[in-house]
């Protein structure tokens, strides 16, 4: 009727054609008009019939719009995984969509990367979506925040779903530090920036875990952004220096204010170490990117470690810290200039305490070479379960590559002569482009893999990047570590009367036959009676070894791969012996074996009988093995800091062995060596047995340099370079165990003197503190307390300790030595020639003069010339006593030496090794210290503006030779007996006749510069003024009133400097003397001379 509503048909129909349209017509509709008529079709025929009546009963078709894109995305393999966030029903609830083909990931993997990254999930809808045959998952996750704030999807989405899929694809590591990408609104890669500076100072040492640092940093959310702001004020290199300044200072300041409000010490404690790791942080590669222009999976940052208060003693100099979730390591450098080995490291939870270890036993070794220590290791993170042999090498080296490239990516290069900072790196620190590494545990055979890395970055000393390469020095066949570590061994022996390459010796060892250092060591002699040794696998025992058989058998065994002990031919073990698994849960020891042992027990187990090996009574312990197996008494197994071997561990004072040789590293603590010395045990230390392998790849990266430059200059072609190195391989050798010989000599002449030069062995350990370049407790260097004590009983300082002090001698000297201008000295520059083999020295002189790290060498080269034949305290005590530098007493030392033409006399001393007693040689090289001692002092009190080298040895070396040519002739009252005595000595011992008569004059050539400047100034031949000098000191008693002075018993450093200026005077007063002599008119008649003399002032003199 008119008066019922009317219905609006048009509207009627839309409703009622809309109740007939499917949810897939409205799919089709809404994908044509989204896509286009052509696309949108497609699409719809694809995903016709895909979606299940779930699916379509609970999304709205503009939500499957947006599926649908994800669902393409999985499909074209762009990701294995895609996902979106979008807002829930409820305020603080989200949505994650996450799509996957194939099959759906489990709760059980996505409810931890959740709930890490700070969220919970309240629920899970799954779909299966089925297109054109292939299966595709959606699974929708209701979540909201762990602490209930709201979520804003359009805020946090794209952060969140980046960083849930990097952690699916294990670009990330799952853990807490997800949580920041909600509380401190940080990308993934940011948090995986302070996550990575976590793993440092959790590697660092901090009393905190990284659960707490996690919670730390998530519940301080306005401080852990302005921690990331201050990484990206430092090192965006999109910032220009004016705008890095000001959003530096304005960081800073924020960061301040809200570190002083936090009211927790510990929150407090944790937030200042992330805050001074990245203020201390001087590069970093977190803004390169690779080839393909993406994000390196792998985070390096360059740190000043001194800065670090924190940081466990000693303190590097730099550190590259290396982060990825597949691999951790960290290098740690004592200069800018420094080299050692990386290794692959199974101390995951503190690899740099072990690196650490490593470097201070590398830096103190290096003192022979000229980087100072370097030492690196790494560690995997991702091994496969139960991975072969071959599995687990191919992780180590993936691993091991990631370290190399994070190592050179914030290395400077250098290219035609020129620093060339790496790209997209900002710089707070100065040019370093010097960075060589070398093989170590676990990485012996990859030189070759890191100097093909170093050419794809083209870094400047190709292949002398990585010493020991195939076109190298492969230290396992030169055998070049261990051959140094014996030439200790032999000296030791040559000391208590023992020649080891022709008298029988027995011996157990720590290694076996494949090793490099146990095999090539083992091999040294053939007159090795090895009668024990152990590995981590096997326990060798041959009680009575026929020398010839078992050498013969051992050498087998080194050139077989990969034996063990397991293939000794059982046939040649002596009676009582065998080969025993370490596993076994006892082992049968046999009489013989016993008696070997020094055991008592007929069943043992296998750590029982590895500590009986190592406490056997033998004339030499040597290890060639990783581990530490002896401590101190008074030393905890944790101080020790190697938990495998805890077991195996014995005391110092329990080994019955007479020498220890240390082929390895750390096999002994540095107190459990001093404890075995104390007891009478022969030993060095590593840093001083092993130091042949470094000193090798430091000439071989040297001369690869200078051969870089003759290549360039087009000198040499690349094949004749090779063969170069190749035919030089001995005379390396023949370098680096010269000097092996040499520092190894310098300890025998320092441990002579030992007892005697304590307090000045003391007061040169206490100006090394002063000048902040030692610290005594953390060497292990006796207390003043201890010294007292040593004193009264007669004691010296240990081996082990006067090696150390030997090092650290060096390390100062060197110090000063780099920062003169010796190094510019044309006289002290023939070091560097004598650094590089002969046929270098001919062919290439031109380039050395130009190579880049000629000044190091020379002051590496001086450092190690004077004090291995002076010893540790004579540089700075000279320096003390005269006032003049570093620079000036190693000229005038250098004079004296040249002068004098001491080199002779040493290569004679030394060519009777062997051949008397070693005790008679130390004597007289001792004796050749002192005289270039005396000389030394001469030059620079009476001459030190006069110390231009090759000038004054022009002028004093023939007047020496004279004057040695005419003693004794010239000699008179206690002077020629002091002369006849010490001649009929050295003949005794059997030191041939004119090396006897030479050191036998040297008391009275110390008197050499005054005589030639005598001769000089009066005008008479040398022998003349000799008479005349001789007579007057007898006919005055002079003589007698220095013997009275060197008799003066000394306490400490300042009365021995009173001595030596009563004994200058008494020196000077004869000079004077004699000058007046023979300045009188008819006096130049020897005798006659000085009687008349004293005639016309009898009265005077009386």
């Amino acid at each position: 009727s008119d008066g019922g509503r009317r219905v609006d048909v048009e509207a009627l129909e839309e409703r009622i054609a809309d109740a007939i349209r499917t949810w897939e017509d409205r799919l089709r509709e809404a994908l044509i008009a989204a896509h286009g008529e052509m696309e949108g079709r497609a699409l719809a025929e694809r995903y016709a019939g895909a979606f299940p009546a779930a699916y379509q009963a609970d999304v709205a078709v503009n939500v499957a719009l947006e599926d649908i894109e994800h669902f393409e995305e999985v499909f074209s393999g762009a990701a294995p995984v895609a996902l979106r966030m979008r807002a829930g029903a409820a305020p603080a609830t989200v949505h994650l969509r996450l799509f996957r083909a194939d099959a759906p990931i489990t709760l059980s993997q996505t409810l931890p990367i959740i709930e890490n990254m700070g969220f919970i999930v309240l629920s899970e809808r799954p779909y299966r979506i089925e297109v054109g045959g292939s299966t595709l998952w959606l699974q929708d996750f209701s979540l909201q925040r762990s602490d209930g704030a709201p979520v804003d999807p359009a805020e946090i989405g794209a952060r969140f779903t980046e960083a849930f899929a990097a952690i699916w694809l294990e670009h990330a590591e799952d853990d807490g530090f997800n949580r920041l990408v909600a509380t401190a609104s940080l990308t993934w890669r940011q948090a995986m920036v302070l996550r990575a500076y976590c793993r440092f100072i959790l590697q660092a040492g901090i009393a905190f875990d990284q659960a707490y640092m996690e919670h730390v940093l998530a519940t301080n959310g306005p401080i852990t952004t302005l921690l990331w702001r201050l990484f990206e004020a430092q090192f965006d290199p999109a910032l220009t220096p004016p705008q890095r300044k000001t959003e530096l200072a304005r960081v800073q300041k924020d960061l301040a204010r809200r570190l002083d409000a936090v009211k927790s010490l510990d929150e407090d404690r944790v937030l200042r170490r992330f805050a001074d790791a990245i203020g201390a942080t001087l590069r970093t590669n977190y803004y390169q990117k690779d080839a393909a222009g993406v994000p390196k999976a792998y985070l390096s940052l360059k740190l000043d470690s001194r800065s670090l208060a924190d940081l466990p003693q000693p303190r590097p100099a730099f550190e590259i810290f290396v982060y990825s979730p597949r691999v951790e390591g960290v290098h740690l450098r004592m200069g800018a200039v420094a080299r050692g080995g990386l290794r692959w490291s199974d101390r995951h939870a503190d690899f740099r305490t072990e690196v650490l270890g490593l470097l201070k036993a590398q830096n103190v070794k290096n003192t022979l070479i000229v980087p100072v220590g370097a030492k690196g290791g790494f560690v995997t993170k991702r091994m496969p379960a139960n991975a072969s042999r071959e599995e687990s090498q191919r992780e180590v080296v993936e691993c091991y590559s990631t370290f190399i490239r994070g190592l050179l990516d914030v290395t400077d290069n250098i290219v035609e002569g020129r620093v060339v900072p790496p790209q997209d790196v900002v710089r707070r620190d100065h040019d370093d482009p010097y960075l060589v590494v070398a093989a170590d545990k676990g990485t012996a055979t990859f030189s070759d893999i890191a100097n093909d890395i170093a050419a794809e970055y083209d870094f400047w000393l190709g292949d002398a990047f990585a010493s020991g390469g195939s076109v190298g020095y492969d230290h396992k066949k030169m055998g070049i570590t261990a051959r140094g570590a014996w030439e200790c061994v032999k000296r030791h022996f040559r000391e208590i009367g023992i020649d080891t390459q022709a008298q029988e010796f027995t011996a157990v060892g720590i290694g076996d036959m494949s090793g490099d250092v146990f095999g090539n060591g083992m091999l040294r002699s053939q007159h090795i009676k090895l009668v024990a040794a152990f590995n981590h696998q096997h326990i060798f025992i041959d009680p009575d070894p026929d020398p010839a058989a078992s050498y013969a058998e051992r050498a087998r065994l080194f050139g077989l791969p990969r034996s063990t002990w397991e293939d000794y031919d059982p046939k040649l073990i002596s009676k009582g012996g065998g080969v025993f698994s370490r596993s076994a849960k006892s082992i049968h020891l046999s009489p013989e074996a016993q008696t070997v042992l020094g055991l008592h027990s007929e069943t043992v187990t296998p750590p029982e009988l590895i500590r009986a090996i190592l406490c056997a009574p033998v004339d030499l312990l040597w290890n060639g093995g990783i581990g530490t197996y002896v401590k101190a008494s008074d030393e905890t197994h944790a101080e020790v800091g190697d938990r495998a071997n805890d077991a195996v561990r014995v005391n110092g004072r329990d080994l019955r062995c007479r020498i220890v040789g240390e082929g390895g590293n750390l096999g002994f603590s540095q107190r459990g060596r001093i404890e075995y010395a104390l007891n009478g045990g022969r030993i060095n230390t590593d840093f001083i047995d092993n130091s042949g392998g470094v000193d090798c790849s430091d000439h071989e990266v040297n001369i690869k340099i200078l051969l870089a430059a003759a290549r360039e200059h087009g000198d040499l072609t690349l094949a004749r370079r090779n063969r170069m190195l190749a035919d030089m391989t001995e005379e390396v050798a023949a370098l680096v165990l010269r000097d092996n010989y040499l520092q190894s000599q310098a300890l025998s002449m320092m441990e002579a003197r030992s007892a005697a030069d304590l307090l000045e062995h003391a007061h040169t350990i206490r100006s090394l503190e002063l000048a902040g370049k030692l610290d005594r407790a953390l060497e292990f260097l006796p207390s003043v307390e201890e010294i007292a004590e040593r004193r009264k009983a007669g004691r010296g300082l240990t081996r082990p300790e006067l090696a150390v002090l030997l090092a650290y001698s060096k390390m100062s000297l060197y110090t000063r030595l780099i920062d003169s201008d010796v190094p510019e000295d044309p006289y002290l520059g023939n070091e560097l020639g004598r650094y590089f083999p002969k046929v270098l020295q001919k062919r290439f002189e031109q380039h050395m003069a130009r190579h880049p790290l000629r000044r190091e060498i020379i002051a590496t080269a001086t450092t190690n010339s004077m004090i291995n034949r002076m010893g540790p305290t004579f540089a700075r005590r000279a320096q003390e006593d005269t006032g003049v530098d570093a620079a000036s007493v190693v000229r005038a030392y250098a004079i004296a030496r040249e002068s004098y033409d001491i080199r002779k006399t040493w290569s004679e001393i030394e060519a009777l090794d062997n051949r008397i007693a070693a005790a008679m040689q130390y004597e007289l090289m001792i004796e050749t210290a002192q005289l270039l001692r005396f000389c030394t002092y001469w030059l620079l009190t009476r001459q030190p503006d006069r110390l231009v080298i090759e000038q004054q040895v022009k002028r004093f070396k023939d007047g020496f030779t004279q004057l040695a040519a005419a003693l004794p002739r010239v000699l008179s009252g206690l002077d020629l007996a002091a002369f006849q005595e010490r001649r009929a000595r050295y003949l005794q011992a059997g030191v041939p006749q004119r090396l006897s008569e030479f050191m036998a004059s040297a008391l009275a050539l110390r008197s050499a510069p005054d005589i030639v400047e005598i001769a000089a100034q009066r005008r008479i031949a040398i022998e003349t003024a000799a008479a005349e000098y001789f007579a007057l000191s007898s006919a005055l008693s002079l003589d007698w009133i220095r013997d009275q002075i060197e008799a003066l018993n000394v306490e400490g450093h300042w009365q021995a400097v009173a001595r030596g200026t009563l004994r200058d005077n008494i020196y000077a007063l004869q000079r004077q003397l004699c000058l007046q002599v023979l300045g009188e008119p008819k006096s130049r008649g020897a005798a006659r001379g000085v009687e008349g003399w004293l005639a016309r002032r009898r009265d005077a003199v009386e």
